[in-house]
């Protein structure tokens, strides 16, 4: 059965009412997470070997063995497949047409939407296929919210702002950055704008809003340089898309609002986050060197490179690092006139 958002919560609570649990996507700390709580919640948080199997891609031919092999300590079991592909079509096949109680965990980051595996699942009433997929906007407002919320600990809206547009698109790295926050706040705390900055000040989206600014300011050299450090970082290139896409959003929005009148120091007011003060310069050059329409093309252009850079096989980091050398060789020549 094909999960939908409104079905989710409900599945996830209760993940023993399933025999395959299929988890797809391109978020592989999601993937990862959502597995882990399905493992949980029937064995426990001790996670006793005895119940629990976890295959790789080297032990993928005991598929079939574990997923049918009764429980010495008694209670149901759990058997975790990472890396899952259609390869295991046939093996859970067989599962399917056996009589055990085993949960089974498919682990498919990747899985394509032809993929013979996911049509049987998602044929099945008692199985469930669910995409992972990397959150954004109000979804990612209300995830942060929600595990800082455990600690009880506010945060501010310019600050929950200012870390969307930082994070990367992966869950794990998410949830690692919001850790740090959780230690850094305590329990019970609030955290400001200028607590994350200071909290996350080492992480990749740093590096990102280096290289976003500098490329937008025509400076070639830092923000390659920027961009190499966020790579480097393990920042995927989707979300150094987003970042630039962000970046060039808020430039965007000003310069459309100095278009309908308001001064650039009013214009300025409206963004939220408002423009770090030791960035108000860099941005202030930035809206020098481009018109409205400039920006409308350029942010059409990121939106292609999304596209392109979800392709299987497309060589993403090369397409960011071409794509973010054409936007400072843009600036660079508006600069000069």
């Amino acid at each position: 059965m094909k999960i939908d958002a409104r079905t989710l919560p409900r599945v996830l609570a209760d993940p023993g009412a399933w025999r395959v649990i299929l988890l797809h996507g391109e978020d592989t700390g999601l993937i990862r997470e959502r597995a882990q709580e399905a493992a949980r919640t029937i064995i426990g948080p001790e996670e006793d070997p005895f119940r629990l199997a976890l295959l790789d891609r080297e032990t993928h031919d005991r598929l079939e063995e574990e997923a049918t092999a009764l429980s010495l300590m008694g209670g149901r079991r759990v058997v975790r497949v990472r890396d899952a592909a259609d390869s295991q079509l046939k093996a859970v096949e067989h599962i399917l047409g056996q009589t055990t109680d085993t949960l089974v965990i498919l682990e498919a980051p990747g899985l394509s939407s032809r993929s013979k595996l996911r049509a049987l699942l998602e044929r099945r009433p008692d199985c469930a296929s669910i995409g992972c997929y990397p959150e954004e906007g109000r979804t990612l407002e209300s995830s942060i919210t929600k595990m800082l919320a455990t600690h009880r600990i506010r945060i501010d809206n310019d600050a929950l702002h200012w870390l969307i547009n930082c994070l990367s698109a992966d869950r794990s790295a998410t949830r690692g950055e919001v850790e740090k926050l959780t230690l850094y706040a305590g329990d019970g705390g609030t955290l400001s704008l200028e607590d994350v900055r200071t909290c996350i000040g080492d992480a990749g989206s740093v590096s990102l809003e280096d290289a976003a600014f500098a490329a937008t300011q025509g400076n070639r050299a830092e923000a390659d340089l920027a961009l190499e450090r966020a790579l480097a970082e393990g920042i995927s290139p989707i979300a150094i898309i987003r970042a630039f896409m962000a970046h060039l959003h808020r430039l965007r929005r000003v310069r459309a609002a100095m278009a309908a009148g308001e001064s650039r120091t009013d214009a300025l007011k409206t963004l939220r986050p408002p423009v770090f003060f030791k960035r108000t310069a860099g941005f202030s050059r930035a809206l020098e060197l481009w018109t409205l329409p400039a920006l409308t093309h350029e942010l059409t252009q990121w939106q292609a490179l999304e596209l392109a850079c979800k392709q299987t096989g497309a060589p993403d980091q090369l397409l960011c690092r071409r794509q973010t050398a054409m936007l400072a060789a843009q600036a660079a020549r508006q600069a000069r006139r």
